[in-house]
């Protein structure tokens, strides 16, 4: 059975995933916790179990706790939603290689694709379909896409009404994440793709 195409992909994120959540910690003063990016082949690694009875577990709050945590019990915004995209696609676009491989390439451009067609918002991922085809994806290196990520985010915000960003500063708004040892660098994959073609 072949390999699922996003598996890749959701490890990178995972990997991002783990260096935010270790900074956060840091910040809370909080141990971080360890754990394994979540598998989509089950025939590689164990499922990830999303509950625990662990006593390191006992700060993780409970659902009454957070909604009285937050602003409002109200659902996410169209705003929130968009906000926090891009915040990923900017921060994805950071710790995007140098250098990347063809497979990293065809990953981003395929996230993009993906982002048009599954966005939780369906005018959302409408504009943002139309915005890519007009803007195809430039992914050739790390400043050609994370300059490419300040172009469309700016196309976005100019439809909305929105100031633009100057993207010669994008690096300084949105630069790479700071992790020990590289930790959060997207390596690609974990397979070993050492005679792929660069």
């Amino acid at each position: 059975m072949s390999e699922n195409p996003l598996h890749h992909l959701f490890q990178a994120f995972g990997k991002v995933s783990e260096c935010v959540q270790t900074h956060l910690s840091q910040l809370t003063q909080r141990p971080p916790e360890k754990k394994s990016p979540p598998s989509l082949s089950t025939n590689r690694n164990p499922p990830v179990s999303i509950t625990s009875n662990s006593a390191a577990d006992a700060h993780i709050l409970q659902p009454d706790e957070i909604l009285k945590k937050g602003k409002s019990s109200s659902p996410t915004t169209k705003e929130d939603l968009g906000r926090a995209t891009w915040t990923f696609l900017h921060t994805l676009a950071a710790q995007y290689p140098d250098k990347p491989t063809r497979q990293q390439k065809r990953d981003v451009k395929e996230l993009m694709a993906i982002l048009s067609r599954m966005y939780p918002c369906k005018e959302c991922a409408d504009h943002f379909k139309e915005v890519i085809r007009s803007n195809p994806v430039e992914a050739g290196s790390h400043h050609e896409f994370s300059q490419w990520v300040c172009r469309v985010h700016n196309v976005v915000n100019r439809s909305l009404g929105k100031l633009v960003f100057p993207c010669e500063r994008v690096d300084a708004r949105w630069g790479k994440l700071e992790c020990e040892q590289r930790a959060c660098d997207l390596q690609g994959t974990s397979m070993n793709f050492s005679n792929e073609l660069k």
